[in-house]
């Protein structure tokens, strides 16, 4: 098992980053290689990505839910996955994202991927896409308040 371990800071408020992150349909606006996420319940979801011509769809269950602190999960199926993202308020007012995940590569394209850092900087791109989404906005498209 992989461990990427990635920080980023964003200029909006805790309430704001977390909130739009619950929104996980949302996700393809930001995240490479994501093609469809769908909520199915308050924790679990669906997904469909095409990454290097790779085509997946697993179910993800959010195991740890805590308005404005973290939301963690892991895969039920498909690849083995899971991690937690943690939001912390800065001192200038804004938001410092922290994204835990393991996983486990799959196959010898994901392995040699995974040997270059090509996983791990398309995640920091992923973070870095979502700060820019979000501070262009300025406002989330929606929230989920609820813990798991």
């Amino acid at each position: 098992m992989d461990t990427i371990d990635t920080t980023i800071e964003v200029d909006v408020p805790v309430r704001t980053a977390y909130d739009q992150w619950t929104q996980f349909e949302s996700f393809p606006e930001f995240m490479e290689g994501v093609e469809e996420v769908h909520q199915i319940t308050a924790a679990r979801t669906l997904w469909r990505t095409a990454i290097g011509g790779m085509k997946r769809e697993f179910h993800a269950e959010i195991t740890e839910q805590v308005p404005d602190r973290l939301i963690a999960w892991r895969a039920v199926d498909g690849p083995d996955q899971g991690g937690v993202v943690t939001f912390e308020p800065t001192e200038s007012g804004g938001t410092r994202i922290t994204l835990e995940m393991d996983y486990e590569p799959e196959g010898l394209a994901e392995k040699a991927g995974d040997k270059l850092g090509i996983i791990s900087r398309r995640v920091k791109g992923d973070l870095e896409s979502f700060k820019t989404f979000i501070e262009g906005r300025q406002v989330e498209t929606g929230a989920w308040r609820g813990e798991v």
